[in-house]
């Protein structure tokens, strides 16, 4: 069986708010599966109805063909989860805290594994530590060595690079590369467009608690595939001539720019006003052209949903 994770019919309301609609997804064994949306959008309850953390008002969900409700322990075991927060004992030591995340799971103690996962994350050296006395990205680390305690099948990543710095981001990267590289399936939230980019094999974008789009990240930035071209110009222009109304042609920052965005590479706008500004006597001191990012994608899809 290729997926790992069925969901069917998803809904989830809190009162009268709505906080997932009808939601459907699959999600492929061995695959790392970036959930992007806007703050609100109902990221962190579809994880929290899978997890088992909240119970979904309609639909169902199964993992590795188990029910999450009448199979709760079975599929709960499969699962580690990454928070936003840090919810810790402040004045336990990082390796007993570890050890006991496993014990929770009905793991048996298993000191090679709890020092191997936390070399992996440099903790090694801070395992007597109490958690009190580490930083903040240390405590980052620290919240997924005990997601990982159990010998998890799949790693929830609730925005796990949230407020690091930068070569914590790096770090991570490569420990999610390396984990999927062991077999472990991988679902990873994040507004940080650039994570699910570089690490994603598939993209879902979720909005107001619907499931706009999901495809394999290659396919999404094909489909996509436009470029943004920017003519920086000497003088401002304040307004398009009519000779260059076109939905892709217009004026940004105050009129000191023209942006014109081409699809496949098509350039018959781009040398129109190129002749146009040339005709006019109008001078432009550059032009630069910047493939779309997944970033364009999604505040693309996400305005698209919005209308």
């Amino acid at each position: 069986m290729n997926n790992l994770i069925s969901v069917s019919n998803l809904s989830k309301s809190f009162g009268s708010e709505n906080a997932l609609s009808n939601v459907s997804l699959d999600i492929k064994r061995g695959e790392i599966f970036a959930l992007l949306g806007p703050n609100g959008a109902g990221k962190t309850t579809l994880i929290s109805c899978i997890c088992g953390l909240t119970t979904q008002t309609a639909g169902n969900i199964r993992i590795n063909n188990y029910d999450t409700i009448s199979n709760f322990r079975e599929t709960r075991k499969l699962i580690g989860l990454v928070p936003q927060e840090l919810p810790f004992d402040s004045f336990e030591s990082v390796y007993n805290t570890c050890q006991f995340s496993r014990g929770l799971f009905g793991m048996t103690p298993n000191d090679v594994y709890i020092k191997e996962v936390l070399k992996s994350l440099s903790l090694l050296e801070k395992k007597d530590l109490q958690i009190f006395g580490l930083s903040g990205g240390m405590k980052r680390r620290l919240l997924i060595a005990k997601a990982l305690s159990h010998e998890p099948k799949i790693l929830f990543l609730d925005e796990p690079t949230a407020g690091v710095d930068v070569a914590l981001r790096k770090d991570l990267w490569e420990l999610i590369s390396n984990l999927k590289k062991k077999g472990v399936t991988i679902i990873l939230t994040t507004h940080y467009i650039e994570e699910a980019e570089q690490l994603a094999d598939r993209v879902g974008i979720i909005n107001s608690g619907k499931l706009v789009l999901v495809k394999d990240k290659a396919d999404l930035m094909q489909e996509f595939n436009k470029k943004s071209t920017i003519i920086t110009l000497r003088k401002k222009m304040q307004r398009l001539s009519k000779e260059l109304k076109d939905s892709n042609i217009s004026l940004i920052e105050s009129g000191n720019k023209i942006k014109y965005i081409s699809a496949n590479g098509e350039s018959n706008n781009l040398q129109s006003i190129l002749n146009y500004l040339s005709k006019e006597k109008i001078d432009y001191s550059e032009i630069n052209t910047v493939n779309n990012s997944l970033e364009d994608i999604f505040l693309e899809l996400i305005e698209k949903n919005e209308h």
